[in-house]
């Protein structure tokens, strides 16, 4: 098992995400025939099977929908950032999307940046970029 941290795949269905994030927009995949957005990117619409497709910007908007605190972490590259926390993210535009990433204090805050015990679903987030192009929440301040 490698020590390096997670990197993207960018395969040809995903790289156009890959290619938005690191301008720091947020955009998920739509059917171009007939509007649904899926995520994560792939060929073919599961709604009415069109290969056309276009990348529709987000808000970045969403709500914490679940999360878990792994102890100990899963890849021993993130052993000095645990414990620190995975959240799955519903979209404000797109609420049958669901996106996993990291609840931190800023964008290129570390992982742990956010005490496990303040962590709650239903939670408003916004999404960041950081200097690696990797999408992650910070709570939404009221």
């Amino acid at each position: 098992m490698s020590d390096t941290l997670l990197t993207p795949v960018h395969d040809e269905d995903g790289a156009p995400f890959w290619a938005y994030a690191a301008r720091g927009e947020l955009r998920v995949q739509v059917c171009a025939d007939c509007g649904e957005p899926r995520f994560p990117p792939r060929p073919c619409c599961p709604r009415c099977r069109s290969f056309a497709n276009a990348w529709r910007r987000m808000s970045g908007k969403g709500r914490i929908w679940s999360y878990v605190v792994p102890h100990p972490p899963l890849l021993p590259a993130y052993a000095a950032q645990a414990p620190y926390n995975v959240i799955v993210v519903v979209l404000a535009e797109a609420p049958r999307i669901r996106m996993v990433g990291n609840l931190v204090t800023g964008p290129d805050a570390p992982l742990d940046s956010v005490p496990p015990d303040r962590i709650r679903i239903g939670t408003k987030v916004q999404v960041v970029f950081g200097g690696d192009g990797m999408p992650r929440w910070v709570a939404e301040r009221s």
